[in-house]
C-alpha cells in the first residue's frame, strides 16, 4: 500500500456510513436523549438490551456486537500480553504523546474542543485510559466484557460529532473534508498504536519485534470496530510509518485550542504527581517525547527538568535488564506496572466507571475555517520523508 496526497484526499471525504445513519435517525426521531439514558444500562458485552431502545440503534447495536471474522486470536494474545509486560510505559506514552499528537494537528484539536466534556481533561484522559484496559481483558470480546459496548459508544459518538458540525454549518467541508473522516481516523490508529511503540522505544524500553506487531495488530481490530475502511488501513507497521509521516506532514501545526488542550493535559498531571518540586517534570518528560518543535507548538512551557528527563531511557534501561534476565523480577516489575497504571485511571476517574454518550449539543463557541518473550528486539521503521 502507498499513500500519496490523493489517496489522503479522498480519505477526507468518507465519515462512517453505518454510525452515521443512526445519528441521524436518532436525531430526526427526537430519541437522542432515550437513547442516551438507557445505553447507560449497557455497559457489558451479551447483556440483554433494555426495552423502549429505538429500533434503529437496537439493529446497530446488534450488527456492531461482534468483532470482525478476520481476527486472528493468537496475535491479540500477543497483545495482551505485551500490554501486560509494559502497561505502566503504554500508559505514559497514552498520555504523553499519543494525546498531544491529537493537539497538534489543529484541525482535530478544534474538533476535540467542541463538546463540553473536554472542559474536564480527566474525563478524556479516564476515557482514553479505560478503553485501553477493556481492549486489553482477557475476555475483551466475550459475554461480560466492557470493551464492545464501549467501542460501540465511541463510534456513535464520532458520528455524532459530524452531524452536529454539517447541520450547523460550523465546518468548511469543501476545504477540509468531512468531520472525523476516514483519514483523521485512521491518523488517530496509528497515534494510538505507532506512535505509542516510538515512544516506548524512546524512553528505552525493551520490545520484542513479535509484541510490538501484535499490539499494532491489535489497533488495527479496534480501528475496524470503529468503523476505519479496511482497504485504506495500514496492515504493517511499514505502512504505518509511510501513512503517519504523510498525515503529519500535511496538517500538523500550531493552534489555540492545541495549546489549551495541552495546558489542561499538563496542570492534570501537575495535581497527580506529589507536592510542587516534581510538577516540572510533567511538561519535561511531555517534550521529550514530542520532540522540540511540536513542544513548541503546544506552548509547553521549558523546564530546569529538559535535561534531566533524557536520563530516563537509561534508567529504565536497568530495570528492562533486570526484568529480561530475572522471572522473579519480571513478575514484580509487572505487578507495579499493573498496580501503577490502576492507581492512574483510579485517580482521574475517582473510582467510577466512565460512561460515553451522544451529545445532543456543541460548545456554542466552537468553530474551525478553512508479555510475550523476546527473538529480536524491536525498532522503529524508518523515517519516509526527509526531515
Amino acid at each position: 500500500m502507498t499513500c500519496t496526497e490523493a489517496s489522503m484526499n479522498a480519505l477526507r471525504q468518507s465519515g462512517d456510513e453505518l454510525a452515521d445513519a443512526v445519528v441521524t435517525t436518532l436525531f430526526e426521531r427526537g430519541e437522542v436523549g432515550k437513547f442516551n439514558t438507557l445505553m447507560r444500562y449497557v455497559s457489558t458485552a451479551g447483556s440483554p438490551l433494555p426495552d423502549g431502545l429505538p429500533e434503529v440503534a437496537r439493529e446497530y447495536l446488534q450488527t456492531t456486537s461482534v468483532p470482525p471474522s478476520w481476527v486472528d486470536w493468537g496475535e491479540m494474545e500477543k497483545a495482551r500480553l505485551f500490554f501486560i509486560d509494559n502497561n505502566v510505559h503504554i500508559s505514559t506514552a497514552l498520555s504523553f504523546a499519543s494525546m498531544p499528537a491529537c493537539y497538534v494537528v489543529p484541525h482535530v484539536a478544534k474538533l476535540l474542543s467542541a463538546t463540553h466534556g473536554l472542559n474536564y481533561p480527566s474525563k478524556r484522559m479516564a476515557e482514553t485510559g479505560q478503553f485501553t484496559v477493556y481492549l486489553m481483558q482477557p475476555d475483551a470480546f466475550e459475554a461480560g466484557s466492557r470493551f464492545i459496548p464501549a467501542a460501540q459508544k465511541v463510534r456513535l459518538l464520532h458520528a455524532s460529532i459530524r452531524h452536529h458540525l454539517k447541520r450547523e454549518n460550523r465546518w468548511d467541508t469543501e476545504a477540509l473534508g468531512t468531520p472525523i473522516c476516514q483519514e483523521d481516523m485512521i491518523g488517530g490508529q496509528m497515534f494510538f498504536s505507532l506512535l505509542v511503540l516510538d515512544s516506548l522505544h524512546r524512553l528505552g524500553i525493551h520490545m520484542s519485534t513479535e509484541g510490538a506487531e501484535a499490539y499494532f495488530y491489535a489497533w488495527r481490530v479496534v480501528g475496524a470496530i470503529l468503523g476505519v475502511d479496511q482497504g485504506a488501513v495500514p496492515k504493517t507497521l511499514e505502512e504505518a510509518r509511510q501513512f503517519l509521516d504523510l498525515y503529519m506532514l500535511r496538517h500538523m501545526g500550531p493552534s489555540e485550542e492545541g495549546a489549551h488542550l495541552t495546558r489542561q493535559l499538563i496542570d492534570l498531571y501537575e495535581e497527580v504527581v506529589p507536592g510542587t518540586f516534581f510538577d516540572p517534570i510533567v511538561s519535561a518528560l511531555l517534550r521529550h517525547l514530542v520532540g522540540d518543535t511540536c513542544a513548541d507548538w503546544l506552548q509547553v512551557p521549558r523546564t530546569r527538568w529538559d535535561s534531566v528527563v533524557k536520563i530516563v531511557p537509561s534508567l529504565l534501561g536497568v530495570l528492562e535488564t533486570i526484568e529480561d534476565s530475572s522471572p522473579l523480577g519480571a513478575w514484580a516489575l509487572d505487578r507495579l506496572g499493573h498496580l501503577t497504571t490502576v492507581f492512574e485511571l483510579s485517580s482521574l476517574t475517582r473510582g467510577r466507571v466512565m460512561h460515553y454518550a451522544i451529545p445532543e449539543q456543541l460548545k456554542k463557541d466552537f468553530g474551525i475555517s478553512g508479555n510475550v518473550p523476546p527473538t529480536h528486539r524491536w525498532t522503529p521503521p524508518a523515517p519516509t520523508v526527509a526531515p
